[in-house]
C-alpha cells in the first residue's frame, strides 16, 4: 500500500503505557501511520490543528483540564476535517451521548480486539460511523426509549446525589445555593418521573444516567 492510502492518526491518552502500546499495535497495520500523541485535550486539539491527521483516537477521561468530550467539540469545530473515534473504558448512557452530540465519528472500548479498532479506525477515515458492539446496543435501545435530556447543571446535580451528597453538600460543591439545588432537583424528578431522591437515584444507575 502506498503512504499516500495510509490513515493519519493522532493518539490521544493521558496515560503513556497505553500510548505506546497503541503505538505499537497500529505500527503492525501497514495502512496505518501514527503521526502524532497527545497527553491532554489541549495538546490533542493543537496537534490535529497543526498536523491535521484522517483520525483522532480520542480518550475521553484525560485528568486535569480538558476532558476528551471538549477536545472533541473544538477539533470538530476547527480547521481541517479529521474525524474522532473514542477509544475508552467508559460506556454509560452518559458518556456516549456526550461524545456523539460533540460530533466523534465512532466510540470503541479499550476491550475490543485489535482487528475491531483497526476496522473502525479505517471506518471513521470514511467518515462512517464505528460503535462497539456494546455501544451500538445502548443506542439502539435509547432510541426505542429516550433518555431524558437533562441540561448540563442537573447532570452535575443528579450525579452528587449518586454519590449520596445531601442538599447543602451539592450546593457548597457546586458553588451554587441550596435553592436552586431544590429548583433542579424538581426538573430532575419531573423528567425522570419519580418523586425522592433515592428513586431518582435508582433510575439514574439503571439507566446508566451517572457519570
Amino acid at each position: 500500500m502506498n503512504d499516500d492510502d495510509r490513515v493519519r492518526l493522532l493518539i490521544c491518552d493521558d496515560h503513556a503505557m497505553v500510548r505506546a502500546g497503541l503505538l505499537a499495535l497500529l505500527s503492525s497495520d501497514g495502512a496505518i501511520e501514527v503521526v502524532g500523541e497527545a497527553s491532554t485535550g489541549e495538546e490533542a486539539v493543537a496537534l490535529t490543528a497543526r498536523l491535521q491527521p484522517d483520525v483522532v483516537l480520542m480518550d475521553l477521561q484525560l485528568g486535569d483540564g480538558m476532558d476528551g468530550v471538549e477536545a472533541t467539540r473544538r477539533i470538530l469545530a476547527g480547521p481541517g476535517d479529521s474525524h474522532v473515534l473514542v477509544l475508552t473504558t467508559f460506556d454509560t448512557d452518559a458518556d456516549i451521548s456526550r461524545a456523539i452530540n460533540a460530533g466523534a465519528t465512532g466510540y470503541l472500548l479499550k476491550a475490543e480486539r485489535p482487528a475491531e479498532l483497526f476496522a473502525a479506525i479505517r471506518s471513521a477515515a470514511a467518515g462512517r460511523p464505528a460503535l462497539s458492539p456494546p455501544v451500538a446496543s445502548r443506542v439502539m435501545a435509547r432510541m426505542r426509549s429516550p433518555l431524558p435530556q437533562l441540561t448540563d447543571r442537573e447532570q452535575d446535580i443528579l450525579d452528587q446525589l449518586g454519590h449520596g451528597l445531601g442538599n447543602r453538600e451539592i450546593a457548597r460543591a457546586l458553588f451554587i445555593s441550596e435553592a436552586t439545588v431544590k429548583t433542579h432537583l424538581g426538573r430532575i424528578y419531573a423528567k425522570l418521573g419519580v418523586d425522592t431522591r433515592s428513586g431518582a437515584v435508582a433510575i439514574a444507575k439503571e439507566r446508566r444516567l451517572l457519570r
